[in-house]
């Protein structure tokens, strides 16, 4: 029927849209530090199965296939990928990459909540706490990592161990504490909140905190960032297939209307 047409068109074009909107945000995400790209998983609706495979007819015969006309698509679910982007090399005593499973820990300063992140690029704020982010708006690493006065240098090293060189002493380095990684056993059930940070969900788990390169846990490279996954000609392909998946539903949904608007002229 035309009505039908019209909506399963319609889910398809709402689907489209969901996909091409992710699409965007891979793209518009391609240079940001860690980002781990989404894509769109889809499903078919239920239907109308106007006569199941192996039925009866009036003499007996069992029917070899069905009649079942579908009601459309929807998205089931918008999946990250964790894999890992490329390691680029910066040359900044406070840039560490993750090579491997595993989220740098910081607490949100007001409520106290432990956030996670891929992203390395660590800063010292006004007070000389070590934060994730940059020096002004960054939060502050777990467990708290405060630089002492007088440091006149300071690095992090592929352990994870953060050192620090005081009153001009360069040969002398002081360890002042130790960045820890969290592990999930399902890092795609983290809750995105921006800024490039996840909040734990009962679909996560709960985070096994360990050393970089302890039980599972990635291990770290200093001086280096981890990059976007996105891969900009993948994307770009495809935005054009779900493109003309969306013009080709919008086709279906106007021949639809025009089926509709020839059955009710001839009613009249």
């Amino acid at each position: 029927m035309p009505f039908q047409t019209i909506y399963t068109s319609g889910t398809g074009m709402l689907g489209m849209e969901k996909k091409l909107n992710t699409i965007s945000n891979n793209l518009a995400n391609m240079e940001t530090t860690a980002f781990k790209k989404q894509r769109c998983n889809f499903e078919d609706l239920f239907y109308d199965n106007l006569r199941y495979p192996g039925s009866q007819d009036v003499n007996g015969e069992f029917a070899a296939t069905g009649i079942a006309v579908g009601v459309g698509t929807r998205v089931t679910s918008i999946q990250s990928d964790f894999s890992l982007g490329s390691i680029t090399e910066t040359n900044r005593n406070l840039d560490v990459a993750i090579t491997g499973e595993g989220f740098f820990q910081c607490t949100d300063s007001f409520t106290g909540e432990i956030f996670y992140s891929r992203a390395g690029n660590f800063s010292v704020n006004p007070n000389g706490i070590l934060v994730l982010g940059s020096s002004h708006t960054g939060r502050p690493v777990e467990p708290q990592i405060t630089v002492p006065d007088g440091t006149e240098q300071i690095q992090i090293d592929d352990s994870g161990i953060v050192w620090v060189a005081q009153n001009g002493d360069v040969q002398q380095l002081q360890n002042i504490g130790q960045i820890e990684l969290a592990r999930f056993i399902n890092p795609e059930g983290l809750l995105r909140v921006g800024e490039n940070l996840y909040r734990e969900t009962e679909a996560s788990g709960a985070p096994a905190v360990n050393n970089p390169g302890i039980n599972g846990t990635g291990k770290l490279k200093a001086q280096h960032l981890e990059m976007s996954n996105v891969q900009p000609v993948q994307e770009l392909i495809d935005m054009i297939t779900s493109q003309r998946a969306y013009e080709l539903n919008s086709k279906s949904t106007q021949t639809g209307d025009q089926i509709l608007q020839t059955v009710i002229s001839i009613k009249r």
